[in-house]
């Protein structure tokens, strides 16, 4: 599965799942499953055109995950994101919210998300980018980052 982080103004984008999912109701950062033959990042840009009516630009994995719940084992592949395109809008999902990091503990999210969302409340630096990537890939102000935060969590900072 792939899953965005598209920042804008100090805020992410979340989406709540569907009622009817796996985990109905929660909240999540919005992506879905991959198609035969469908990189990650073709995935990626396509849930988003089809949840929320928008065109991304995918750029560099910020974190990969394999968790397993006690009905599936899900790999997820999380990927900064530019938007190109258009203004979300609830189309494949119940809702979505631009949230503040210190706002991320209102919401309920997948057991899967606990150490992405640790990583994002310690990266304040990402916070700051309306647009994490250039059309040319990751600037480095946000690869940087995403550096900094891994070797800050890799060495039990």
């Amino acid at each position: 599965m792939a899953a965005g982080l598209l920042f804008r103004e100090g805020q992410l984008l979340i989406a709540q799942r569907p009622a009817q999912a796996h985990l109905g109701g929660l909240w999540e950062f919005p992506g879905g499953k991959r198609h035969a033959g469908e990189t990650f990042q073709q995935c990626l840009a396509r849930e988003l055109r089809e949840e929320l009516g928008i065109e991304v630009e995918v750029g560099d994995v910020f974190e990969r995950v394999t968790h397993d719940y006690p009905e599936k084992t899900v790999h997820l592949e999380f990927f900064l994101c530019r938007l190109v395109r258009g203004e979300p809008r609830a189309l494949g999902c119940p809702a979505f919210a631009w949230v503040k990091a210190r706002e991320l503990d209102h919401y309920e999210f997948p057991a899967a998300d606990a150490r992405l969302l640790e990583r994002l409340k310690n990266a304040p630096g990402l916070w700051s980018l309306s647009s994490p990537i250039t059309p040319t890939g990751s600037t480095a102000s946000a690869r940087r980052e995403a550096r900094e935060t891994a070797a800050g969590f890799e060495a039990g900072v």
